[in-house]
């Protein structure tokens, strides 16, 4: 009954993740196919004659690569400064007393309940004062830091005992030593869930770089294929290239990094 009752729930996942990667299957496909296969054979999920055309069209008709290296410079910059500020805000609070603390906190996890459009116009107005509109600093400076990561890491670092921090004071070590050398690699899968969603965040916000970028060279990949789609709506294999292109990024990111990933919302569930 027991194994009958395994397959089962093996079988629903299985259609269940079906359903959930075919579409991203089928603009993979499409982007393997002239425009001419496309029009003549809709139906089909392979292509007649796979070819490069799309991305060589996606190439030569925009900015691509521009679009790329930024989205690819703004990620990995807000990614690792996330995850430095967030690990170390969390070690304050998880290792440290002092005056408010608690209230801190409480403030800190009340920013997570305001929806990011409430914020967009002090947000913009700031930029605007600090003159880094149309910048990629207009998209890294606010988003240093995540009121969710520091929750994240600060429930982790909580679990991580005491004596390993008072045995690490004892052999001399200050207080960035233990952060380092301590708390950090007992923190590895809270590490890599803050760096996947952040990562996966930032990689796929529009609304962002919509609000604070003019220039088309400075644009990101998910802001270029809207106004890319929009010119050239009768090209689609070009622009199913383009957003294969913004997919598999973060596939792969997911791929190298889904063990950390997994075992990190494993162990928060159980807290």
């Amino acid at each position: 009954m027991k194994k009958k009752y395994h397959y089962m729930i093996v079988t629903f996942l299985g259609l269940f993740s079906a359903a959930m990667m075919y579409p991203m299957a089928w603009m993979l496909m499409i982007s393997f196919k002239s425009n001419a296969d496309i029009r003549t054979n809709k139906t089909k999920f392979f292509p007649e004659e796979w070819t490069l055309e799309g991305y060589k069209t996606a190439f030569e008709k925009a900015p691509i690569g521009h679009w790329f290296a930024n989205s690819i410079f703004i990620t990995i910059f807000i990614t690792a400064a996330v995850i430095i500020t967030s690990t170390l805000i969390g070690f304050i609070f998880a290792k440290y007393q002092f005056r408010f603390k608690k209230l801190l906190f409480v403030l800190l996890l009340a920013t997570m309940m305001v929806p990011p459009q409430v914020t967009m116009i002090p947000r913009y107005l700031m930029v605007q004062k600090m003159h880094l509109f149309n910048t990629k600093w207009a998209l890294i400076v606010p988003a240093l830091v995540s009121a969710f990561s520091i929750y994240l890491a600060r429930q982790f670092i909580a679990d991580v005992p005491d004596s390993l921090c008072e045995a690490a004071k004892m052999d001399g070590a200050g207080p960035l030593r233990i952060y380092w050398s301590v708390i950090l690699p007992n923190i590895k899968p809270a590490v890599g869930s803050i760096g996947i969603f952040t990562a996966m965040a930032n990689w796929n916000d529009y609304l962002n770089p919509l609000l604070m970028l003019n220039d088309i060279d400075k644009m990101t990949l998910p802001l270029g294929l809207v106004i890319f789609d929009s010119q050239r709506t009768v090209d689609l294999s070009a622009t199913m290239a383009a957003a294969a292109m913004i997919m598999m990024p973060m596939i792969v990111i997911f791929i190298l990094f889904q063990k950390q990933f997994i075992k990190g919302m494993t162990l928060s569930g159980m807290k």
